[in-house]
């Protein structure tokens, strides 16, 4: 059987398992399910499946290759997510449940003034359609490559096709059905990864107690960075990074906190953000082994490493000289990273577009509430396929990573606005917020030139703290600025 029948059985053979699933936990849903599970998901079965909800398809793609150039480098980074995720767990998490909110962005409207709320909301629609439309369209093409392409069949139909099997098994059952659905993603990452580590180890004549010792005697197996403060692996570069993109990104971000307030009350999930947390430490662990196995077989045969090292992985999977099965687990491993990924994405976006932009739930009308959920769960889903057809006519390298600096600029004023609101109770002028928001981006862009024209310096993670800060700085002027006036 020819490899790209074998991948359609694998994602329609995943794909049934994800119906199952999907029908099991949507049995009996309504509005409050689909926004917040009802509140009565198990932590543990949260924390499970928050590891596969951080874990994208470009992950599971890029993170063994990343081993070439950087190490296990990005180990110090997540160590920084651990500190990031106690600091939600102990600082956000009280806060939102305390406000029984249905999305964060509404401490925003509280904390400011709607203006301010409807800020926070937009920037996490863009960046999270924008985010989730690049990995996904990441995943469509390896797709193409592997199954839809040597079939005759056009990318577009490739797009259309997977969004509308993602829509079908979210459309109901909301963040409820994605914590179920997560929980299917680890497990099938989890040992996909697992069991690629074994029969490439085992195709190298490597037995289980062997391979520890193989691979921390490899070059590309150095985690700790201290030597070269101007370096981009610097530990104390990765590690403060870490904590602020977990906070950033988890902590405030629509599609990763709705299922961690799905749990039963603020202390259940605040296991379940520390425990995933340091398990996520781990399963990155395997990831990055792996990519050191993956370097050593390609060199024992006398393979080029791809200069794109994202490529790494599927090449040797997929080779001859691996066994069918190894190619089956990558694109298991690919799909459930992908599937699950766009559908958490789908169920966020929707969220905080029919209760933060529309305020649809502000009418009391359940009838009305659902059918305007629905519509816009449908819209979400033919924008996010635009959005990864119009990537694949303008794929240049360039216009990705642009997107995914774009996403990054995003999250910026969504931190200063949040760390600003706690951190101060002075009131600002909440019509000038939005103004605010596009300025600091705008700002950071510059400041991020002049380093480097100036200094040669490059900017990297630390962007998003300098966005924040940004923020937090037009915050306090704008609250300064409304005492003078009142002092007048």
């Amino acid at each position: 059987m020819t490899l790209p029948w074998l991948v359609i059985l694998t994602i329609a053979g995943y794909f049934a398992l994800l119906m199952i699933v999907s029908k099991i936990a949507s049995r009996g849903s309504d509005n409050a399910t689909f926004f917040t599970g009802n509140r009565r998901a198990p932590w543990p079965v949260v924390a499970f499946a928050t590891i596969g909800s951080a874990i994208s398809g470009v992950t599971f793609i890029s993170v063994p290759g990343m081993v070439a150039g950087k190490g296990y480098a990005y180990l110090q980074m997540v160590l920084g997510f651990i500190v990031g995720y106690v600091l939600i767990a102990f600082v956000l998490v009280p806060l939102f449940y305390r406000r029984n909110l249905v999305t964060i962005y509404g401490f925003l409207e509280e904390r400011f003034g709607t203006r301010s709320y409807r800020s926070g909301a937009w920037l996490f629609f863009i960046s999270k359609m924008l985010g989730a439309s690049v990995r996904f369209f990441v995943v469509c093409a390896v797709l193409q490559m592997l199954v839809f392409g040597p079939l005759g069949i056009p990318f577009v139909f490739n797009v259309i096709a997977t969004i509308a099997l993602i829509w079908l098994y979210t459309m109901q059952g909301g963040v409820k059905t994605v914590i179920w659905t997560d929980t299917l993603k680890s497990f099938c990452l989890i040992m996909s990864v697992v069991l690629c580590i074994y029969f490439v180890a085992r195709n190298m004549g490597l037995g289980a107690g062997d391979i520890a010792g193989a691979v921390g005697a490899h070059p590309s197996a150095r985690m700790f960075y201290f030597d070269d403060p101007m370096s981009g692996l610097y530990f104390w570069k990765q590690f403060i990074a870490g904590i602020f993109m977990a906070i950033a990104t988890t902590g405030l971000d629509q599609d990763m906190m709705q299922r961690n307030l799905a749990c039963r009350d603020s202390r259940q999930s605040q296991k379940n953000m520390i425990v995933s947390g340091v398990m996520q430490f781990f399963i990155i662990a395997l990831f990055l082994i792996l990519g050191t196995l993956l370097l050593m077989y390609v060199d024992r045969l006398g393979i080029a490493v791809p200069q794109k090292t994202d490529e790494l992985f599927g090449l040797v999977a997929t080779h001859d000289s691996m066994p069918v099965i190894v190619g089956v687990l990558f694109v298991l491993g690919l799909v459930a990273a992908a599937y699950s990924a766009a559908g958490s994405a789908l169920t966020s976006l929707t969220t905080s577009f029919t209760v933060d932009i529309l305020g649809a739930h502000r009418s009391g009308d359940e009838a009305r509430l659902t059918r305007v959920r629905k519509a816009v769960h449908v819209a979400m889903s033919v924008v996010m396929g635009a959005v990864i057809i119009v990537f694949y006519y303008i794929s240049e390298e360039d216009a990705i990573s642009a997107v995914y600096t774009l996403a990054s600029y995003t999250y910026g004023p969504i931190l200063g606005l949040f760390v600003y609101g706690l951190a101060s109770r002075r009131p600002v002028r909440d019509g000038l917020v939005p103004v605010v928001c596009l300025a600091a981006p705008g700002l950071s862009w510059l400041l991020q030139w002049w380093l480097r024209e100036a200094f040669g310096y490059q900017t990297s993670f630390e962007l998003l703290i300098i966005n924040a800060v940004i923020t937090i700085g037009g915050l306090y002027a704008l609250s300064a600025g409304r005492r003078l006036c009142a002092a007048r």
